[in-house]
């Protein structure tokens, strides 16, 4: 594929991506409000709970989807439709077994609800809760895996809008039922009901988008291709343990150990962190088809060069987001739904560095995707499971809610160092020094940054009023993005960046110009 067809896909999967993006951030915003003020933090803490539960169970997900999506890559740059028939129908298979599995391990979870949630004293229907929650999971398998071939066409733009206007109709009939009924089972009732909706809606559309998916007789991929697919899906599971272990327990840990009221409290600040984390990754996981792509056909030197930007790219946004959420997290919960609903200052900033500690890695792990570099380092996962989930459980237990993200800061900082590490080495054949020097001044940077702003913007957090806070946010924007700009608008990453950002406005100055 053609560099100027990769970039065109890129940017409209970018553009939709952050139409699609606002538009679901604004309606969840207002149906989480409405939330909390209807039926309370309790039932959005088991809410929370549920969701990392099943998000616990998905371990059987493990790494089919991204292995088999690195597979389509190449037949899908080369329209080989024989190959990409048989490797979805090898998708679809191992897809239905997920689900099976999925509701076998969720039922079989029903008597140990118990013993983790803490806080519910008086709240009914439980378990009838969290079987709609299971059922929203185990109905997914079945369409998800379609999805695979929509992104390595690189053509995410055609989801996204389908779950926007999906988003915005679940997003006002929940708004509907909250208020009229009040009521947590009626809420998961017709959000599951609309869910189930658009699923079957997404299937339909993507078998008549790609009607060869019909086809019946598909051939079975030979032994080789099927031997590589599960050596790499071998290591990959070994990757998601160690995702899931950062990503899922920590509410699981909170609800047994604190209480699930708390879990409402902490989905409040990750309900924002979610918001911009979906932002900043639409950029990356649009170009990741892209990736795919640049990977199989392009030089080693682009390949580094390529990755320079990228992770430049990650350190302004994960990095001007970590400042904006230090200094703007707590007037703005204070101001939204009260002082009632805040954590402590410790804890936030732990949820905050962990946030920007996950985005620095993610960024480096799209090419571990697109490169198909999954078994070299396969063994860090299952050591950061382990010390996460074993100091989480020691910290809470003296620290309480700091300590639960103390340990899952400690945990990451083993990946962050090693999987660059074997991108460049494994991937771009090159040594990793430049990376790390840079890397190492970024987060230096990043902490001087962050205490410099907050000491100057913290008159404005004292009585804070709507006002005051619109001041602080814009202070803060342009304090955080005018230091980045000082200190490195004159490195070649930032020169590409500027490059590629004004040719997109040209381009779409001149579509603008040629439609008059």
């Amino acid at each position: 594929m053609e560099n100027n067809s990769r970039k065109k896909l890129a940017t409209k999967n970018v553009f939709w991506g952050y139409v699609g993006n606002f538009i679901y951030m604004f309606m969840t915003f207002i149906a989480r409000t409405v939330f909390i003020y209807t039926i309370g933090s309790t039932y959005l803490g088991i809410n929370g709970l549920f969701t990392n539960v099943l998000g616990l169970l998905s371990f059987t997900e493990l790494g089919i989807g991204t292995a088999i999506n690195f597979s389509l890559y190449r037949p899908v740059a080369e329209r080989d439709l024989e190959k990409i028939k048989s490797l979805m129908k090898l998708y679809k298979m191992a897809y239905r077994v997920i689900a099976l599995i999925v509701t076998i391990l969720g039922l079989a979870l029903l008597p140990f609800l118990p013993y983790l949630i803490n806080g519910t004293e008086g709240i009914e229907h439980i378990t009838i809760y969290y079987l709609i929650f299971l059922f929203n999971s185990v109905s997914s398998y079945f369409v998800t895996y379609k999805y695979g071939l929509v992104s390595a066409e690189q053509k995410d733009y055609l989801l996204t809008n389908i779950n926007t206007i999906s988003c915005v109709i679940i997003s006002i009939a929940q708004i509907i039922v909250l208020t009229l009924f009040k009521n947590f089972l009626v809420y998961l009732l017709a959000q599951a009901v609309l869910q189930l909706g658009q699923k079957i809606f997404t299937a339909c559309y993507i078998n008549q988008k790609y009607p060869y998916l019909n086809d019946k007789g598909a051939k079975k991929l030979e032994k080789s291709e099927s031997k590589r697919i599960v050596t790499d899906i071998r290591a990959l599971i070994l990757h998601k343990i160690g995702d899931m272990s950062i990503n899922q327990t920590d509410n699981i840990i909170i609800s047994a150990f604190i209480n699930v009221t708390l879990v409402g409290m902490v989905s409040n600040y990750n309900l924002l962190i979610g918001a911009i984390t979906s932002m900043i990754t639409i950029i990356f996981s649009s170009i990741i088809g892209s990736l795919g792509n640049f990977v199989v056909m392009e030089t080693r030197q682009r390949q580094v060069e390529l990755a320079g930007v990228c992770n430049f790219m990650g350190f302004w946004l994960y990095g001007f987001s970590s400042v904006c959420f230090v200094v703007l997290f707590q007037p703005f919960i204070s101001l939204w739904i009260g002082e009632n609903q805040l954590i402590n200052n410790a804890a936030m900033i732990m949820i905050v560095v962990n946030f920007c500690l996950k985005g620095e890695r993610m960024v480096i792990q799209n090419f571990t995707v697109a490169g198909g570099i999954f078994k070299q380092d396969q063994l860090v996962p299952i050591f950061e499971s382990i010390v996460n989930i074993v100091l989480s459980l020691l910290f809470v237990q003296r620290y309480g809610l700091v300590g639960v993200y103390l340990g899952t800061f400690i945990s990451s900082l083993l990946p962050n160092f090693f999987k660059p590490y074997i991108v460049y080495k494994y991937l771009f054949e090159t040594s990793i020094k430049m990376y790390l020097g840079k890397y190492l001044r970024e987060n230096i940077f990043l902490i001087v940054t962050t205490v410099f702003i907050a000491f100057v913007t913290h008159p404005l957090t004292v009585n804070v009023t709507w006002l005051k806070f619109i001041i602080l946010t814009i202070i803060t924007i342009l304090l955080s993005n005018g230091l980045i700009l000082v200190f490195y608008h004159k490195t070649k990453e930032f020169k590409y960046l500027k490059k590629e950002i004004l040719r997109i406005v040209k381009g779409i100055k001149n579509r603008r110009a040629i439609t008059r």
